[in-house]
């Protein structure tokens, strides 16, 4: 809490209301409740029936304050990159709030839109899932003029329970948008583009091959993994220098760009904001340690295909070594085994060492621990001329890992 602010407990595993007089004593002048609880003096209580509905409700209220191009990002994997990617571009030309780290949900999504400040000129919002109807719910309160589809996986399986129920759901974004508005579509991925019969909106696709509105080609990874490229679209060619780490940025970049120039950024200053644009934390941060070792911390999250995707960088990494130490791919339901076999098959394949964290599924040919501190003393053998990758889902909390290499 900072002085000034309004507090909105949620009722969940805990319930926030125990947290109110904390809020107050921090400086909270205002706080919704659902309950009865005792006001302190000058802090107004506002009584709602349920205050998370509540809290979309006033998120709607921020959304209505604002101007259009308002952009909602969606899909399997890629959102909060193509999200960082696509503020940079913006912020170009546009005052521009984006959603922080992760806030893609029915909490996040409402704290941006309130968070932004009175004279923004556009908002970037990821929006998240967890089942049917979710990315609805979402549009419902951002009500978005522009909406990015990144691609459509078997991620979150756990959840939904079929890729037919992913894309359905990701498609709820395209589907609510105006029939003036912008769906940015990636057209190397069929599910995604076949989204373009669910809005009436103007199309704008992206992809890795030509004979789409925006592509790729001459695309080159630097030593530090930073990836180049030529741009073309339909207002314009230029070449680009990306700031992010990894081939896998340069669809993400592609979409940002479709977005930006759809919403009127010049191809210069979508050049410009794509160099500058800054990831979110925990995501293909290159550091090297005092002992010399490279490492990749991409701890962030983790499935199949940014898997895939991370080892191929530290493939291309000059080491003597390479090393990747990996957690669980969580909630991949009854294709978790086979998927975690596929990886560290594919690891193999690129002369790749595993260190696996808690995770059995990875199978034989590889080096189980049973935490985060073994994982580190497996590596105690690595220096100044090898590499390693750390990765895996959130509930994996990996990042200790670095921690403990760099101390």
């Amino acid at each position: 809490m900072a002085p000034g602010q309004l507090f909105v407990p949620i009722v969940a595993e805990r319930d926030g209301h125990d947290f109110i007089p904390m809020a107050v004593a921090a400086g909270a002048t205002a706080y919704l409740t659902s309950k009865d609880v005792d006001a302190a003096p000058g802090v107004a209580a506002i009584r709602v029936p349920d205050t998370a509905v509540a809290l979309a409700d006033v998120g709607r209220a921020a959304r209505r304050r604002l101007p259009g191009r308002v952009v909602g990002i969606t899909g399997s994997v890629g959102k909060t990159s193509t999200k960082d990617l696509l503020s940079g571009v913006l912020a170009s030309t546009y005052r521009t709030a984006a959603s922080e780290k992760s806030f893609n949900n029915e909490l996040g999504l409402p704290l941006t839109l309130l968070g932004a400040p009175d004279d923004t000129e556009a908002v970037v919002l990821e929006m998240g899932a967890r089942g049917i109807g979710h990315i609805a719910t979402l549009c419902d309160i951002a009500e978005p003029d522009v909406g990015v589809l990144t691609r459509v996986e078997g991620v979150h399986l756990e959840l939904f329970g079929s890729i037919e129920a992913v894309a359905q759901t990701k498609g709820e974004l395209i589907a609510a948008l105006p029939d003036d508005g912008i769906a940015v579509l990636n057209a190397d991925d069929p599910n995604v583009l076949a989204m373009r019969s669910r809005t009436s909106a103007r199309v704008l696709t992206y992809g890795l091959s030509s004979g789409v509105d925006v592509f790729a080609s001459d695309v080159v990874l630097d030593e530090q993994l930073r990836a180049s490229f030529v741009l073309h679209t339909p207002w314009g060619s230029a070449p680009v220098a990306l700031g992010a780490r990894g081939e896998h940025q340069v669809p993400n970049a592609l979409a940002a760009a479709a977005a930006g120039g759809g919403l009127g950024v010049s191809v210069e200053a979508i050049v410009a904001g794509l160099a500058g644009a800054a990831l979110s934390g925990l995501r293909m941060e290159l550091l090297t340690l005092d002992s010399g070792l490279t490492v990749i911390n991409d701890a962030y999250n983790a499935n199949p295909t940014s898997m895939a995707a991370a080892l191929r960088s530290l493939a291309r990494l000059d080491a003597r070594r390479r090393v990747a130490v990996l957690g669980t791919m969580a909630e991949l339901g009854p294709s978790a085994p086979a998927a975690h076999r596929e990886i560290a098959a594919l690891a193999e394949s690129l002369g790749i060492d595993v260190v696996a964290v808690a995770e059995p599924d990875y199978g034989d040919g590889v080096t189980h621990v049973v935490d985060v501190e073994a994982a580190a003393d497996a590596l105690g053998d690595v220096g100044a001329s090898d590499a390693v990758l750390v990765k895996g889902s959130r509930v994996a909390a990996l990042e200790r890992v670095v921690a403990l290499l760099g101390s």
